[in-house]
C-alpha cells in the first residue's frame, strides 16, 4: 500500500465505492426501495441511500478511525451495519498511484471526505439508472484534491452475455485520472448539460444567453460531470443553489485532474473543509477544459450570477 495518507484513503475509497454500488444494485433487484421524502418530492431518500452510506461511513471508520467524513444522509447509527458491508481492504491498482509531492506529508486531520452514497436518487426511483453515481470526494484543507465516482449501472443495457456492469474511476490532482480515458467534446458545438428536476427561471435565462447547440437535461451532479469527462457535453451550467458539497467534491477533483474546471457561477472555487456551509450557494459552472471555462464566466450576465444568491434567500 502507498505510504501517503491521502493515497491510502483514496485507494480504500475505491474499494468501498465498489461495495456501495453492489448494495445499490441489490436493493433495486429486490424491489423494495423504501422511499421517503426528505424535503419534498424532488428530494427523496431510499433504502439504497441509507444502506450505501452505512457501508461507506462504517468502512472508512473501520480503516481510518481519525478521518473526518461528512455524508449526505447525516449522522447514522452504525452499530447494526452488517459485517459483509464493511470493507477492510484497499483497491490494489489505486494503491499504486504516486502521490504528488505537495500532498505527501498530509496528515489524517487535514482530510475531509464528502460522501453522496447515491447521487441521482430521484432518477434511481424512476428507472433512469445510468444517471446514478456513488460519490466519495477527498479534500485537503479547503481544497478538493481527490475523488472517486462509481457508476453502479454503467453498461447495464448491454446485450452481451456476462457483460460487466458498473465501473469505478478516480482522480488525484497532480497524478491524473484512472479507470477510464477522458474524451474531448466535439469541436464547433456548444453542448450544455443542466438539471432535469430542479429547473428555475435563471437556468432558462442562462441557456437563452449562451445559445447552446444542444441541451442535455439529466439527473445527478456526478452524472452531469461524467458527461463532460466523456466528451458528451462542453459545460455543466446550473445557476441555482440546489447542489451540495457532497455532490461536487469528488467530480470537481476528477475534472480538475483531467484538465477541466468546476467553480461557482462567478468562477470562484468552492471550499471543502469540514465546517463549511453544505450548500453550494452560488450555483455550479463546470467545463471539460479550463480554456472554455473563462468564456462561460465572461458571457453569463452578472444579473444571473447575482440572482443565484438572491434565490437562495427566498427559499
Amino acid at each position: 500500500m502507498s505510504s501517503s495518507v491521502l493515497t491510502q484513503v483514496l485507494a480504500s475509497s475505491v474499494a468501498i465505492a465498489d461495495k456501495a454500488g453492489e448494495i445499490v444494485r441489490d436493493i433495486m433487484t429486490k424491489g423494495n426501495l423504501g422511499i421517503v421524502e426528505k424535503t419534498g418530492k424532488d428530494d427523496l431518500q431510499t433504502q439504497a441511500d441509507r444502506s450505501a452510506q452505512d457501508c461507506i461511513i462504517a468502512s472508512l471508520a473501520k480503516q481510518f478511525p481519525m478521518l473526518t467524513v461528512v455524508g449526505e444522509e447525516g449522522e447514522q447509527d452504525l452499530t447494526g451495519v452488517p459485517a459483509e458491508w464493511i470493507v477492510t481492504v484497499a483497491d490494489p491498482e489505486a494503491a499504486k498511484v504516486t502521490c504528488p509531492d505537495e500532498y505527501k506529508d498530509v496528515a489524517m486531520e487535514d482530510l475531509t471526505v464528502w460522501v453522496d452514497p447515491l447521487d441521482g436518487t430521484k432518477e434511481y426511483t424512476q428507472g433512469l439508472l445510468d444517471h446514478v453515481t456513488v460519490l466519495i470526494g477527498i479534500a485537503v484543507g479547503k481544497k478538493s484534491v481527490a475523488g472517486v465516482v462509481h457508476q453502479p449501472y454503467w453498461n447495464y443495457k448491454s446485450t452481451e452475455p456476462n457483460a460487466p456492469i458498473g465501473r469505478t474511476f478516480y482522480g488525484l490532482i497532480g497524478a491524473g485520472v484512472f479507470g477510464f480515458s477522458p474524451i474531448s467534446p466535439p469541436v464547433g458545438q456548444r453542448i450544455i448539460t443542466t438539471t432535469r428536476s430542479h429547473g428555475t427561471g435563471l437556468v432558462q435565462q442562462a441557456l437563452e444567453v449562451l445559445k447552446p447547440s444542444e441541451v442535455l437535461k439529466v439527473g445527478g451532479a456526478g452524472h452531469k460531470v461524467n458527461l463532460l469527462m466523456e466528451g458528451q457535453a462542453h459545460a455543466y451550467v446550473f445557476p441555482s443553489p440546489g447542489c451540495k458539497k457532497w455532490d461536487t467534491c469528488a467530480p470537481e477533483a476528477i475534472l480538475h485532474a483531467m484538465g477541466g474546471k468546476l467553480t461557482d457561477m462567478s468562477g470562484r472555487q468552492y471550499e471543502y473543509h469540514s465546517t463549511v456551509e453544505h450548500m453550494n450557494g452560488e450555483g455550479v459552472l463546470a467545463t471539460a477544459t479550463i480554456s472554455e471555462h473563462a468564456w462561460f464566466v465572461e458571457n453569463i450576465p452578472q444579473e444571473i450570477k447575482d440572482g443565484v444568491r438572491s434565490s437562495l434567500k427566498k427559499k
